[in-house]
């Protein structure tokens, strides 16, 4: 910086030059050294060259991690969904740790209750089936012959024919088999490859769910051990913002499924419709779907009655899914879930497509909960941490915090 320096002569202050503008003189070339050249990486297209390697190699990490989830799907597809209800699960368990219950006990119960659930649903269906099969086949085949002839009198020039409907099934059947080897992980469609990965994903889906009940903080601990005081509590938080948000996800469209299912069911029984539990089964894993799962409950119960009930049960049930999908929208919906999920539909469909191109029908129901909590760990990176004295706008995990971290201090 330069000074002002008094002149005798004429009475002026004259600039005394300071460093400052010696080195720019030398940066401007006006000294006789060695002119300062910029890095190449510090100017507008340099920084923007920067961003985009990172991004490359962010992308490559993501898409590595990626294909090396899918070569070992039969132990990643049971680890997401034994956390997921883990999260779900989790009040249960402070609840009755409230009570006096032992963790373990209590893991105990809870994990017979999820199995005894999951596999009696199963039961149930299987059993239904096979008790409905031989009726329900000979209507079913009389609905789709009766459903090609109308098809082939009011579209002649698309006439479904032997060889095409040949093509049809086959497609369908590829399609069936592409869903089945993303579910499963193992490649095999079909046969005793297919029923052995699939029993071994189910005994492998309960072992590490017990696990996750009975030690989940604890193994979230152990994870984020290494990490610097600092960083621990901000990954202490991230954990608990997001087993809050799967768990609320999950714990709100149970109920929200469960009312579909429950009144859908009731239509379909007062319409006499075959399986209709079955179809009431599918109304409920299809509200895991956001946007597109009503949609889809609808066309497959509407296409079941129209084969083997008629055309006009079929649409009474449409009008069925229609009302009921709309109270559950503009009703249920937001009061359950809350700001359990606050995604954008477009980010929604984009989860949903990239979940069933990589995880089949499993990857459908786990793609958008998985979005959800990546949203939120993101937002929790960004969150100002709880002080441990007071904290205005604290809730129940700032709360949780807080006390970890007191019984730490002590």
């Amino acid at each position: 910086m330069a000074k002002r320096r008094q002149n005798t002569s004429t009475g002026r202050g004259d600039a005394v030059p300071g460093p400052d503008d010696f080195e720019q003189a030398r940066q401007e070339g006006r000294l006789g050294g060695a002119r300062t050249v910029a890095a190449p990486w510090t100017d507008g297209i340099g920084l923007v060259a920067v961003r985009a390697l990172q991004f490359l190699l962010i992308l490559t990490a993501g898409g590595v991690l990626v294909f090396g989830a899918l070569q070992v799907s039969i132990i990643v597809i049971p680890l997401l969904l034994a956390l997921i209800i883990a999260s779900a699960m989790e009040p249960v368990l402070s609840w009755l740790s409230s009570k006096g219950w032992p963790r373990l006990l209590s893991t105990v119960l809870v994990l017979l209750v999820v199995v005894l659930l999951l596999g009696g649903a199963v039961w149930l269906v299987v059993a239904q089936i096979m008790a409905e099969w031989d009726g329900m086949a000979e209507k079913v085949t009389e609905g789709i012959t009766q459903l090609i002839a109308w098809w082939n009198s009011t579209f002649p020039q698309f006439e479904l024919n032997d060889q095409a409907l040949t093509d049809l099934w086959g497609t369908a059947q590829e399609w069936l088999q592409n869903l089945n080897y993303g579910a499963v992980g193992s490649g095999v469609a079909s046969g005793i490859g297919a029923f052995g990965s699939f029993a071994m994903s189910a005994v492998l889906f309960v072992v590490i769910l017990f696990f996750f009940l009975k030690d989940g903080p604890t193994i979230w601990s152990f994870l984020i051990k290494p990490l610097k005081e600092a960083h621990h509590r901000r990954a202490e938080l991230m954990g608990l913002r997001a087993v809050s948000v799967m768990g609320g996800y999950v714990r709100g469209t149970v109920i929200v499924a469960l009312v579909d299912a429950v009144f859908i069911g009731i239509g379909l029984v007062v319409l006499q419709v075959p399986l209709a539990f079955p179809l009431a089964l599918v109304v409920f894993i299809t509200a895991f779907i956001p946007v597109v799962g009503a949609t889809l409950a609808g066309v497959i119960a509407a296409l079941v009655t129209l084969v083997t009930n008629g055309l006009w049960p079929a649409v009474i049930v449409v009008i069925i899914v229609v009302v009921v999908n709309q109270l559950e929208g503009n009703l249920l919906q937001p009061i359950v879930l809350g700001r359990s999920l606050k995604l954008h539909e477009l980010v929604v469909l984009l989860a949903l497509t990239t979940g069933t191109v990589l995880g089949g029908i499993v990857g459908t129901l786990i793609a958008v909960p998985l979005t959800a909590v990546g949203w939120a760990l993101i937002k929790a990176w960004n969150e100002p941490l709880p002080d441990l004295e007071r904290d205005p706008d604290g809730d129940n995990i700032r709360e949780r915090l807080r006390e970890n971290w007191r019984r730490k201090a002590n």
